[in-house]
């Protein structure tokens, strides 16, 4: 599965996840939201905040990677596991270590590494497709009147001051719709069985 927005929901941030076959959502900490925003879009940062300083320890040890994947939802809150590689001149190790969701998120965005979804899960949890639709319609929207609005802009430049104007960042960023409500909470937990790794 990808990240394929963030919307703000009340007192979390709701983070979309999946593919074309469905969509749906976890909601974590807001703090979260600029932090997988910035690994999205690749922000540069003025100094390592704490996903990259693991990034750069993983770097540092020759470990990447692998993998992530979500793998359960226990009590309203969904487990998740990192999957870890070290190649030396013994041979190759992988590790799986227990995370947040929030953190395995991060991480992948940041590295650019899959996301993956335990089939169980992904066949239990409420689709969410139409949420997605719902945002992309309304950045869609945003966007076409801030570009109305910076052509406007543009034109009172040349009225006035004679001066070619120059183009004006976006103000928002592409991952945040403020206006979206809040997506509903998290599904109930499906029966519990074997994970299969779903991407």
């Amino acid at each position: 599965v990808e990240i394929r927005g963030l919307l703000p929901a009340g007192s979390a941030i709701a983070v979309l996840l999946g593919n074309d076959e469905k969509v749906f959502v976890i909601q974590m900490d807001p703090a979260m939201g600029p932090v997988i925003d910035a690994a999205l879009r690749g922000l540069p940062k003025d100094r390592p905040q704490t996903h990259d300083l693991m990034g750069l320890v993983f770097k540092g040890f020759g470990i990447t990677i692998d993998r992530v994947v979500i793998t359960a939802l226990r009590l309203s809150t969904f487990l998740a596991r990192i999957v870890l590689r070290q190649e030396n001149q013994l041979g190759t190790k992988l590790v799986a270590l227990d995370a947040r969701p929030s953190d395995c998120l991060a991480l992948a965005a940041a590295a650019k590494r899959p996301i993956f979804v335990a089939r169980s899960l992904f066949d239990e949890v409420e689709d969410m497709t139409n949420v997605l639709a719902n945002f992309q319609k309304l950045r869609a929207a945003q966007e076409a009147a801030e570009s109305e609005s910076e052509d406007d802009d543009d034109d009172d430049e040349d009225e006035g001051e004679g001066e070619t104007p120059s183009g004006k960042p976006p103000q928002s960023s592409p991952w945040h719709a403020e206006a979206h409500p809040p997506p509903p909470g998290p599904p109930r937990p499906p029966p519990a069985s074997p994970p299969t790794p779903r991407r």
